[in-house]
């Protein structure tokens, strides 16, 4: 299974698309505790994690994201012991109540979430459409930010370089004793300090070059908002906005202290209708990437 990032259709589309969806479901995935929509946004972080960076997503997600979630959820009822319903009494004498482990639960479980949505927000949001997004309206910051997220993957890079070369000559930190591999490790962290410096001082005298700061000075940008985007924007702000709804009438509304409780159940439409806004907006990319590849099907017969 390869990377799918770079025949993901929803990557194609304007940054202010992929901003705005990825700031709705991250907002929603930190602020909505109901175990519905912290079911929903795993399980579509999941799903799109995957299809972005296949086996690699497969990986952290299994073996990463779901024993922290774990560990997490046992955390909290150790510490925490508010909720009237008493399970049992820990060795120290506190109670460990249901209300604590249910809300350990869902705690870890938004934790999961949000840490797979940043990590599909990092392979979709590129640093030039960061700066595309926000260059006029904080330019220093948005640089900032933009040379950090791009500086980090290098900075991974360049070390596993420095590292195999170390390695080549018997100096890497798995070779020696324990005084010399900490030797080689500073040694190894001293050239990527060396590495950083002068690739700092590269990226200022390119950016004075080409003008950076320059009164007058245009940027070229490739992105031109199109019909489809429009349209894309229109869907998610719909169903973003169905999730406000249902955030402010209360139908999302979830409580675990003191004791669990949640909006009356209803019947009808208007009762189920955020829960599947919030769910159609988090599986949009995927709605997207999938008829991107049915028309691409089509095109195929048809030719």
């Amino acid at each position: 299974m390869k990377n799918r990032c770079s025949v993901d259709a929803f990557s194609s589309y304007h940054p202010l698309v992929n901003f705005l969806y990825f700031a709705l479901v991250l907002i929603y995935s930190m602020v909505l505790m109901h175990p519905a929509c912290l079911i929903i946004s795993l399980i579509t972080a999941f799903a799109y994690s995957i299809y972005l960076k296949g086996k690699k997503a497969v990986k952290f997600n299994f073996f990463v994201l779901l024993p922290m979630l774990v560990v997490t959820a046992i955390i909290n009822p150790a510490f925490n012991h508010e909720g009237v319903t008493i399970l049992t009494y820990l060795p120290n004498g506190n109670p460990l109540t249901l209300e604590s482990i249910l809300y350990g639960v869902a705690a870890a479980t938004m934790l999961a979430a949000v840490v797979c949505w940043f990590s599909c927000y990092n392979e979709i949001m590129t640093s030039d459409k960061f700066v595309y997004l926000f260059g006029r309206i904080i330019p220093a910051l948005s640089l900032i930010l933009s040379m950090i997220l791009r500086f980090v993957p290098r900075f991974k890079n360049q070390i596993k370089v420095i590292s195999n070369a170390q390695k080549c000559v018997g100096r890497d930190v798995s070779n020696g004793s324990i005084l010399q591999r900490a030797r080689n490790g500073i040694t190894i962290l001293s050239s990527m300090i060396t590495w950083s410096l002068e690739n700092a001082i590269e990226s200022a005298d390119s950016m004075r070059s080409r003008g950076y700061g320059l009164p007058g000075r245009t940027a070229f940008s490739i992105f031109n908002l199109e019909y489809r985007d429009k349209k894309a924007l229109t869907a998610i702000g719909v169903l973003g906005f169905c999730v406000l709804l249902g955030q402010y009438f209360g139908i999302l509304y979830f409580r675990y202290y003191p004791t669990m409780k949640g909006h009356t159940l209803g019947i009808g439409i208007f009762f189920y209708l955020p829960f599947l806004a919030y769910a159609a907006l988090c599986i949009v990319p995927i709605i997207i990437n999938k008829q991107e590849e049915k028309q691409w099907k089509a095109t195929q017969l048809n030719s």
